[in-house]
């Protein structure tokens, strides 16, 4: 009888858990159905194989993540030491981890592309910007929001210097490019820290796995991980305030993503110092 409130509780936790890891997988389908609006207008005369990257960076991305995340509650929830050890399964994660770092790498550095472009804007002179309604062109939400030019909107960029993306129909004030490329800046910063922690995390199922973990290298471990969940929190506060919900959502399931991953490391750590 008293093991039931425990199993109760452990069947409550892993429901809330695999929750998580299903909205982040439904983030990947939302975040096609974002960026694909986007590129209609980032990329008008067509996107190339080239410029995806740029284009899809945060489907891309989202993807490539969910496979990592999958593995990581593989080898620290699902799966014990014994069976992560053999080299069948040590190959298939190595596969699969040369498959999902490949285009986390690549959406970074798509994130850069899109960064940069954001800065590849030139004023656009125009007597009424209320004329222009009706011939494709359109205005600035956020990062990958570009709402038409229609007759309400168009008001709010009356009598202002606008500035246009370089042969696509996307114009904005001085100060709306800058609030855009700052997002695109916290983009690339988010990115590269999430790199980091993951970098920390798969040391840390290494020593794990040799019974290494402990010590000076443990605390080390959790320091430097602290200072980067602290850099992704306020990445998904900023987006919160001045970016889309989307955004914010991602990043807030990401972060609650691996606070379970964590766990799960500490728990088997755990588990490993009581054998």
């Amino acid at each position: 009888m008293t093991n039931a409130p425990r199993a109760s509780s452990q069947l409550l936790f892993n429901a809330f858990k695999y929750t998580v890891y299903a909205l982040l997988t439904l983030n990947i389908f939302l975040f096609y159905q974002e960026e694909s609006l986007a590129t209609t207008l980032t990329f008008s005369q067509g996107i190339n194989l080239d410029d995806i990257i740029q284009g899809y960076a945060a489907t891309i991305d989202t993807a490539a993540w969910v496979i990592l995340l999958l593995m990581f509650e593989l080898e620290t929830s699902v799966l014990d030491n014994r069976t992560v050890r053999k080299p069948g399964v040590q190959l298939t994660f190595a596969g699969l981890r040369l498959f999902s770092y490949g285009f986390i790498l690549y959406s970074c550095y798509g994130y850069i592309g899109k960064m940069l472009l954001t800065y590849d804007v030139s004023v656009f002179p125009v007597d009424d910007i209320c004329a222009l309604v009706g011939q494709g062109f359109a205005g600035i939400l956020t990062l990958d929001e570009y709402p038409m030019l229609d007759q309400q909107n168009c008001q709010l960029l009356a009598e202002q210097t606008l500035y246009r993306l370089n042969n696509q129909p996307v114009l904005g004030t001085a100060e709306q490019w800058t609030d855009i490329q700052w997002l695109a800046w916290v983009d690339v910063i988010n990115s590269v820290a999430w790199i980091a922690v993951v970098i920390m995390l798969e040391v840390d199922v290494w020593l794990q796995l040799r019974d290494k973990l402990e010590g000076q290298i443990l605390v080390y471990s959790k320091i430097t991980k602290l200072i980067l969940y602290s850099i992704l929190f306020a990445a998904a506060v900023y987006w919160g305030l001045l970016g889309d919900f989307l955004d914010f959502w991602d990043a807030f399931l990401w972060l609650v993503a691996f606070f379970f991953i964590e766990m799960n490391v500490l728990k088997r750590q755990a588990e490993t110092q009581v054998q």
